[in-house]
């Protein structure tokens, strides 16, 4: 059982608490959700954040960090150690976490019922079998069979405009199907298995080494569908109540990278209106569909459009997305005041299966506000020898370029720290760049990219860097 790496929560006597458990990226998130509750329940209400995030120090307030792996890496290297380890993981770990259940119990003494906040929901998260707790967020087995891309595939082709796609049972299928294909595919296909997210088991393949390279689980499912040539790849960020409540909450661009390597988003989308409003349309449809499939929350669409401007469905991420936050401050500053935000809008999805009456969808771009987030990536261990100071101010940066107080401003938010190991396939940290025009927002990602850089002891070749 893992112990815990750090705590610093206090318990207030007045207070009732939800838990959030997921990594420190979505903090944020929860401070809106608190604000909701707090209004609705006419209560006062906070959170606690269990995160697996190992920094050097912790600008925070009341969280508990566990993660066995960097405990146990930090014995490997003799020094801290940053690192990632699943979702399904990390759930797994903190669910039978006797001092996290022993949490849950002294706070049930206080309280008649615990909801838990995650990024995503899934059945490696068994907290909610205690009874009166339970998950703040879309039925997590019903998450996982929607976030099957071949059930999504299989279930949306006379739906949504979808590339061509086969679905391969093991890599030797794979392998027949893709050498059978490449003549007909010429640009190419995709690859991936059936469960994959920000590109990590996923492949853009151009010859057969590719796939070899690639794949090696011999009897899993995999999804292989027709590359198509594209400059842009959309995603737009929705939240379901029932079939006739999806709200739409904006459209971004997505920055991907070698095909498939997701590094991070930029907004406003640069498409034209036609085909943002198509795409909203689309995502709508979607959202109807996952209604019938008993899902309520939010979730994300991925789109392409290729250089002829038609629409091809890429994917449903049914979950939150990487840039719920970015939006949840866009929407604070360009809707009416005391318009629900995504978190109280996801809880009446779930909790009532209805938004609240006083919705409001964003139409316009009222404040110019732009905004691009890159997540700084790890392909081989590097070690720190600068850090950056935890900033939690992003919402508070949003506000002050919203009202005019700066014209641009950047963030580099959860740096690990002077003298770590950052592992491969940890983010060392990302960066969010706002600004009224593309290019302050170009301007802050690339400042922030290079102040990272000066942190890092070992240099590695660009390619091979950003991810």
């Amino acid at each position: 059982m893992s112990e815990i790496y750090f705590s610093n929560f206090q318990l207030e006597e007045d207070t009732e608490y939800f838990l959030y458990i997921g990594e420190l990226k979505n903090y944020g998130l929860n401070i809106f959700l608190k604000e909701a509750l707090t209004r609705i329940f006419s209560r006062k209400i906070d959170f606690i954040a269990i995160v697996p995030d190992i920094f050097e120090q912790y600008n925070y307030d009341n969280l508990i960090v566990i993660n066995p792996i960097a405990q146990s890496d930090e014995c490997q290297y003799n020094d801290h150690v940053c690192c990632r380890f699943s979702s399904k993981e990390f759930a797994s770990v903190v669910s039978k976490n006797l001092r996290i259940r022993s949490l849950i119990k002294r706070l049930l003494n206080r309280q008649e019922h615990i909801y838990i906040y995650m990024y995503e929901s899934i059945p490696e998260m068994t907290l909610d079998e205690i009874p009166n707790v339970s998950i703040l967020g879309p039925e997590k087995h019903i998450a996982r069979k929607i976030n099957s891309k071949i059930y999504q595939y299989q279930q949306l082709k006379d739906i949504l405009p979808d590339v061509d796609f086969r679905v391969c049972y093991g890599l030797d299928s794979l392998i027949q199907t893709a050498q059978e294909l490449f003549p007909f595919w010429t640009d190419g296909f995709f690859a991936c298995h059936e469960y994959s997210a920000a590109g990590v088991n996923s492949i853009v393949a151009h010859q057969m080494e590719d796939i070899k390279n690639k794949f090696s689980a011999p009897d899993e499912p995999y999804l292989i569908s027709r590359y198509i040539p594209h400059t842009y790849d959309p995603t737009v960020l929705a939240v379901v109540a029932d079939e006739d409540d999806v709200y739409i909450a904006g459209v971004a661009d997505q920055c991907i990278e070698k095909g498939t390597r997701f590094t991070g988003s930029s907004f406003p989308s640069k498409l034209d209106e036609k085909i943002i409003t198509k795409l909203m349309e689309y995502t709508r449809i979607s959202g109807k569909w996952l209604a019938r499939e008993g899902y309520r929350g939010i979730f994300g669409c991925d789109f392409l459009v290729d250089n002829n401007d038609e629409i091809f469905f890429l994917e449903i991420n049914a979950r939150k997305q990487g840039t719920t936050l970015e939006f949840c401050c866009t929407l604070e500053q360009s809707l009416p005041s005391g318009s629900p935000m995504l978190p109280e809008l996801e809880f009446y999805a779930v909790t009532e299966g209805v938004f609240p009456a006083n919705i409001v969808e964003i139409k316009t771009n009222p404040k110019d506000l732009h905004w691009g987030t890159y997540n700084y990536k790890i392909h081989d261990p590097v070690q720190t020898e600068g850090y950056i100071p935890q900033s939690a101010q992003e919402r508070e940066a949003f506000k002050k370029v919203a009202d005019g107080k700066l014209k641009k401003d950047f963030l580099i938010l959860e740096h690990a720290g002077c003298d770590f190991i950052v592992a491969q396939g940890a983010f060392i940290a990302r960066i969010v760049a706002l600004g009224h025009s593309s290019v302050d927002v170009q301007q802050g990602l690339n400042q922030g990219r290079k102040t990272i850089e000066l942190t890092i002891v070992k240099k590695q070749d660009p390619e091979e860097q950003h991810g």
